[in-house]
């Protein structure tokens, strides 16, 4: 059994802790938190979905949603920077003794952000929609049940991360939340077509939930601007008009050089490639190994992308699986000459070149495409660039009737999941890297993770490239940004170091939190 009381207090107090570090002359301005003021954050994502049934596994979308959707929405555990389970809307919870039957007991007293009660009935409509096949989630008098038919020793980890939020959902499609935050305006506002939750908008507002079971946020808005191009992102943090940016990695070395703070997860995005059949030349083994072979995946990381990576040999990072530094990838262009003289003439020539199509946006992926291009071509196979008139975020996506077929993809893979089992589940599932991955086993077992990747890096159908981290630019006037290093935000526990908004007096009314701690300073 655990339980947790969580307040936005006492992440002001760990802010006072730490401030004695800093330079006499900041540590004056920052000796206690301030409430109020608007949080300015800046995404390079033209539009944001906050309805977690939509989101794509490993898509860079997902990560751009799933940070926006924690303003909004909670889960029903946590897991701390120390690897520790914390309670959220789940104050307890047991399981039993094979890990097939989960039983969780909510938070009382918990409010959605219009002030009605959370139920067991909503949390389990919410994750019915969310789970996997093969989930039973039950409500009942002491909270919810889920049952699999398979051992779940990581339900938590899985429950802690990804799209595994809470809500309500309205008529009409809206969603409610008990998060920190709740939606405010857009700016213009255009739901799409079915999906009020799909948002295309220039600039989007989340409002203080007065609510939340956690106690208040320190801000009073967080202001969201979508579509800025990673230039006029670092242009704003540099002038003043914003605190929170999205840092592209070919650009870190200038912000730092700027003296502009910038933070970075641990890598949390693999690039890598992907062999389609839908080209012959895809299906040939001895193709696929001089590929492999002919990369470069040094170069790549601390050439093109100028050490903000790291050449990757694992479908899953090191942080992340605990045995990534076990396989290898070398370069080797004799030996992928040697397998090239071996194979048909007509094989990846001339006549039909392999063609290698960018199934992610943006011009470092695009760099990164010609890159492969280069290597592959100096194994004296002939490669060319097609272009995705309807480029997207993820991978898998099949080739366009009116195109010829594609023998290999560059694609972009996001870590969503805590769970390593669920997390090399979802990557096999959505790259087709099996006959029938409704099937596939849990992976509970490092050993049986270990096999099994290994056997996929032996088929080498994905050829990892780099791990890269993400990169984010601080406002000098943000404080106690904390995030979790895997790259989750925590923009309910900023605050802004603001000259015109003085300190709170002792008279100020204070909301209390889920434990009816009374919090100094918070606004009515």
């Amino acid at each position: 059994m655990m339980k947790f009381t969580k307040s936005r207090w006492l992440a002001g107090i760990s802010t006072i802790l730490v401030v004695y570090v800093l330079p006499p002359s900041r540590a004056h301005a920052t000796n206690r938190p301030r409430y109020g003021g608007t949080l300015r954050v800046e995404l390079r994502a033209a539009s944001v979905s906050l309805d977690p049934r939509e989101w794509k596994s490993g898509s860079l979308a997902e990560s751009d949603d799933s940070k926006l959707a924690a303003l909004v929405f909670d889960s029903l555990v946590t897991l701390d920077d120390f690897g520790r389970f914390q309670p959220a809307l789940a104050s307890e919870w047991t399981h039993d003794s094979a890990w097939k039957s989960w039983q969780f007991k909510l938070r009382p007293g918990t409010r959605f952000s219009d002030g009605t009660p959370l139920t067991a009935a909503d949390v389990a409509t919410a994750l019915e929609s969310l789970l996997p096949p093969g989930f039973q989630v039950n409500a009942n008098e002491a909270g919810i049940n889920i049952r699999a038919t398979r051992s779940l020793p990581d339900l938590l980890e899985q429950l802690a991360s990804g799209r595994y939020f809470i809500f309500r959902a309205l008529p009409g499609g809206k969603l409610l939340g008990t998060g920190p935050f709740y939606v405010g305006e857009s700016i213009p506002a255009t739901p799409s077509e079915g999906n009020p939750a799909v948002l295309h908008a220039a600039r989007m507002k989340f409002h203080a939930n007065e609510q939340s079971w956690a106690g208040r946020p320190f801000v009073d808005t967080v202001e969201v601007t979508l579509g800025e191009p990673p230039l006029r992102q670092l242009l704003d943090l540099q002038m003043g008009k914003a605190d929170l940016v999205e840092v592209a990695p070919d650009l870190v070395r200038k912000a730092r050089q700027d003296n502009l703070h910038v933070w970075s997860s641990a890598p949390n995005t693999l690039l890598a490639l992907r062999f389609d059949e839908a080209q012959a030349a895809g299906a040939d083994e001895r193709l696929r190994e001089a590929v492999a072979l002919a990369l470069d995946r040094d170069t790549m990381a601390n050439v093109l992308l100028q050490r903000q990576a790291e050449p990757a040999s694992a479908l899953l990072p090191q942080w992340l699986s605990g045995y990534a530094f076990l396989f290898e990838s070398s370069l080797n262009l004799e030996r992928a000459k040697q397998i090239r003289a071996e194979l048909p003439a007509n094989e990846a020539s001339a006549a039909e070149p392999l063609r290698l199509r960018v199934d992610a946006v943006g011009d470092l992926m695009k760099l990164l495409g010609e890159r492969v291009a280069v290597n592959v071509r100096q194994a004296n196979l002939t490669v060319q660039l097609v272009s995705h008139a309807a480029a997207t975020a993820g991978a898998g996506v099949p080739s366009s009737s009116n195109t010829p077929p594609v023998g290999l993809h560059l694609f972009a893979w996001h870590y969503d999941s805590l769970s390593p089992s669920a997390e090399l589940g979802a990557l096999v599932k959505q790259l087709h890297l099996q006959e029938t991955p409704e099937t596939l086993p849990g992976f509970n077992e490092i050993e049986q993770r270990y096999t099994e990747e290994g056997q996929l890096l032996l088929a080498r159908r994905v050829l990892p490239l780099v791990v890269m981290p993400e990169y984010v630019g601080l406002s000098a006037n943000l404080r106690n940004w904390m995030p979790a290093r895997w790259g989750e935000w925590r923009l309910a526990d900023v605050w802004l170091e603001q000259a015109e908004n003085p300190p709170a007096g002792p008279d100020a009314v204070s909301p209390r939190n889920s434990a009816g701690v009374q919090m100094p300073g918070v606004r009515p």
